[in-house]
C-alpha cells in the first residue's frame, strides 16, 4: 500500500493532488487543512471516503476505489488547546476509515490526524495522539492501524516515541524534514504511528505550495496481525 499524507496549508496545495496521486500510484490519500466544501468526490481513481464537517479547515481520506471498500468511518474531536478554543480552527482532529481489501478480504484502519498547533504543550498533543489511537482501536479490534498526518511535534520526539510504544504502537519518521517555513521550527512534523503494519519506507516528497512537504508511506499489514484479526 502506498499512502500520501499532506497538510495543504489552508487548501493552497489542493491543485497538486491529482499529479501526486498519479505520479506515485497512491492507494490512500490523507489530507489536513483542506477546505472540505471544495474537494472533489474522486481524484485519479481515488474515491472520497469521508471528510470532517465541523472544521473551518478539515480532514479528508481518499481510497483506491478498485482495491478497497470502506466499511466504517469515524471522526473525533480531541482535547482542545487554547488556540482551538479562541480561534476554533478545528473541531475534529482525527478521521479514521476502516477499509476492506477487495482481493484478499483483509481489513485495516487508516486515519488522517492533525494535532494542536505549536502554541499548545507537547503534553496536550500526546493526549490527543493517545486518545485518537484508542478510538481507532475500537473501530476495528485487533486490526492493523496506521495514523498519518501533521503531529506538530518538532522536538522531543524520542519521548513521544516512548509514549507511543508504551501504547503498543510504532512511530515512524520520514527520511527528511517535512516543515520548512520558519527556520527555528523546521523539522519532522508529518509522520506515522502504526500497529500491525510493516512500514517499508516514509519518504518526504518535494515541496509544493504548502509549508508542509507531503510524505509517501509504503507499508503493508503484517501477516501476524491479519492472522490475529481473522482468528478473532
Amino acid at each position: 500500500m502506498k499512502l500520501i499524507s499532506y497538510n495543504l496549508r489552508k487548501h493552497r496545495a489542493a491543485g497538486e493532488l491529482a499529479a501526486l496521486v498519479e505520479r506515485h500510484a497512491v492507494d490512500v490519500l490523507c489530507l489536513q487543512e483542506c477546505d472540505t466544501t471544495d474537494i472533489p468526490p474522486a481524484i485519479e481513481g481515488l474515491r472520497l471516503a469521508d471528510s470532517t464537517q465541523r472544521n473551518r479547515l478539515g480532514l479528508a481520506v481518499y481510497y483506491r476505489e478498485n482495491t478497497y471498500r470502506p466499511v466504517e468511518v469515524r471522526s473525533m474531536a480531541l482535547k482542545k488547546s487554547l488556540h482551538d478554543r479562541v480561534l476554533k480552527p478545528a473541531e475534529e482532529r482525527m478521521l479514521g476509515v476502516r477499509l476492506h481489501d477487495i482481493d484478499n478480504g483483509h481489513e485495516f484502519i487508516v486515519a488522517s490526524f492533525h494535532a494542536a498547533p505549536l502554541t499548545a504543550l507537547n503534553s496536550l498533543r500526546r493526549h490527543q495522539i493517545r486518545t485518537a489511537l484508542g478510538e481507532l482501536a475500537e473501530l476495528g479490534p485487533k486490526l492493523p492501524i496506521i495514523m498519518v498526518g501533521d503531529y506538530n511535534y518538532p522536538v522531543f520526539k524520542e519521548n513521544l516515541g516512548q509514549k507511543v510504544r508504551e501504547q503498543g504502537y510504532d512511530l515512524t519518521l520520514s527520511d527528511s524534514r517535512t516543515y520548512t517555513r520558519y527556520r527555528f521550527f523546521r523539522g519532522h512534523y508529518d509522520f506515522a504511528t502504526s500497529v500491525g503494519f510493516s512500514i517499508d519506507r516514509v519518504k518526504t516528497l518535494p515541496q509544493g505550495l504548502s509549508d508542509h512537504l507531503p510524505i509517501l508511506v509504503t507499508a503493508h499489514p503484517a501477516a501476524e496481525a491479519q492472522a490475529a484479526a481473522g482468528a478473532a
